[in-house]
């Protein structure tokens, strides 16, 4: 880890982070980019230290994005947390921070939108429409200021991932996709800003999520082949915690996201579930044994 605690530089426009990137790119130097929401946790700055070691300027966006959140949705009281953020950086030697405001990245007359359809549209899609056309937009977006050779994102957000691969694969855009690791706490809850939401009784019921994927993991293991007995399962162990509610339990093509008749291969086993109101959601992939 760095001891370097030179604060990244931090730029609310896009014309002064074009302006402190341009010698970056001019003399062949490999750029980074972390797009984050803030509220950083362990989840987030895994993926800021992937971008130190691979590349000579990290990017790392801090912005809460008002189009992938529905009017009903919790954009309000999303966490935010700028000077603890910029804390956090600091220590892993960031270059630069970029943390606009809604008129910079959402100026009047902004009419343009990014739909990425098939990968978008089961589970968080349905769950919350209009959310991955928000996410696109604001991704390509952020990919046309900051132009990195290579972005870095969480496999917790497993669809958003299968979204953004697609968006650069269908535009052409000269960026490398790195997918890392869901980060976890000692419990297994994976890291979430919204985690923040929970209460102690909540956060000890949110534990059920991890234990019913450990479960899927062990019956498909043990050569269970129908995805409706290991969902069957699955439901059982959320619902196991009082006030837990299943949006969905889904087993699906890890490629496509259409659900599997029958486990013969690697299957994504996806989970969202809403504790005291606070939505959570997690996934893992499943591997028959041989």
């Amino acid at each position: 880890m760095h001891t370097d605690a030179s604060r990244p530089q931090l730029f609310r426009t896009v014309t002064s982070l074009r302006a402190f990137l341009l010698p970056w790119r001019r003399n062949g130097k490999r750029i980074g980019f972390v797009p984050t929401m803030g509220a950083l946790h362990e989840g987030h700055l895994s993926l800021v230290r992937a971008s130190k070691a691979e590349n000579d300027c990290t990017v790392v966006s801090i912005y809460v994005n008002p189009t992938q959140f529905a009017p009903s949705e919790d954009f309000a009281r999303y966490p935010r947390n700028l000077a603890g953020d910029l804390e956090l950086l600091s220590k892993e030697g960031v270059e630069a921070v970029f943390a606009p405001d809604d008129t910079e990245m959402y100026p009047p007359g902004f009419n343009t939108w990014v739909e990425v359809r098939g990968v978008s549209e089961p589970l968080e899609g349905q769950c919350r429409p209009g959310h991955f056309r928000g996410v696109a937009t604001v991704v390509v977006k952020l990919f046309n200021i900051v132009q990195p050779d290579v972005t870095y994102f969480g496999a917790k957000d497993y669809q958003q991932s299968l979204v953004v691969r697609q968006l650069i694969r269908d535009l052409n855009l000269p960026i490398e996709l790195r997918v890392l690791p869901t980060v976890r706490e000692p419990d297994g809850l994976a890291m979430s800003s919204r985690n923040s939401y929970l209460s102690p009784q909540a956060r000890q019921k949110a534990t059920v999520i991890w234990k019913s994927l450990k479960l899927a993991q062990e019956l498909v293991e043990a050569g269970e082949k129908s995805p409706r007995e290991v969902i069957r399962r699955m439901e059982e162990v959320i619902l196991s915690a009082e006030g837990a509610m299943i949006d969905y339990v889904a087993l699906v093509d890890p490629e496509t996201l259409a659900p599997v008749e029958v486990i013969l291969g690697p299957t994504l086993a996806a989970v969202a579930v809403r504790l005291e109101g606070t939505r959570l959601i997690d996934n893992m992939m499943l591997c028959p044994k041989g």
